[in-house]
């Protein structure tokens, strides 16, 4: 086992956290993980530790790993970080966002708006997570991306759950039809508030499945 193999395999975990592979409260099996990654167990077990270590998965010697649980109180602590964060990097970004930047976040928008149709909750996910990364990266700002994906690990594994209503399905592209209108018009603020908007309504779906306490 390389180290390299380990960076891999945790990069793999972190991205299927924050785009909702996981759900809060799984119990995660470090063998069916390997299997469906086809490693060892070895580097799975590490990967979650390190995890772990960080706050995205909870463990203990006699329940394993699982993904933790959000109340409604660390969620809405967790929402007003991700409007301060990505707020900035979206306002940012669009400085400095080229002409094929634009084109790909446009392709990803259709890509969204197709999974939305057959309520196709991997491929909105996946879709929605590089349409924002892209945007952010563009801030070039590796400290404020590293920031907003560390936030992501708290609350990706609820993204599935924008799936049990209906008529989250029905608003979830509002914003980021915005933020392409906002990109047009040269209006880095109104992609900003576009982030913001799209954070908050989402948000509010997300806060409802949340513990209370």
């Amino acid at each position: 086992m390389t180290t390299t193999q380990q960076d891999a395999i945790y990069a793999t975990l972190f991205q299927w956290l924050t785009v909702g592979r996981f759900v809060p409260g799984e119990r995660l099996k470090i063998r069916d993980i390997a299997a469906s990654l086809g490693v060892s167990t070895m580097p799975v077990r590490a990967a979650l530790l390190r995890l772990a270590a960080e706050g995205a998965l909870s463990y203990s010697p006699n329940c394993g790993v699982a993904v933790p649980k959000l109340s409604k109180a660390e969620f809405d602590d967790v929402l007003q970080i991700r409007l301060l964060l990505e707020g900035e990097a979206a306002e940012r970004g669009a400085l400095r966002l080229s002409a094929a930047d634009k084109q790909a976040l446009c392709e990803l928008l259709q890509a969204m708006a197709q999974a939305l149709t057959t309520s196709d909750a991997k491929t909105y996910l996946d879709a929605n997570e590089e349409f924002h990364l892209l945007l952010y990266r563009a801030a070039g700002s590796p400290l404020l991306l590293s920031l907003i994906q560390t936030v992501w690990l708290k609350v990706g594994p609820l993204s599935n759950r924008l799936f049990d209503d209906n008529s989250a399905l029905a608003v979830l592209n509002h914003a980021h039809d915005d933020v392409m209108q906002a990109l047009d018009a040269g209006d880095a603020a109104g992609v900003r508030r576009a982030i913001e908007r799209d954070l908050f309504v989402a948000g509010q779906f997300l806060r409802r499945v949340c513990s209370a306490s």
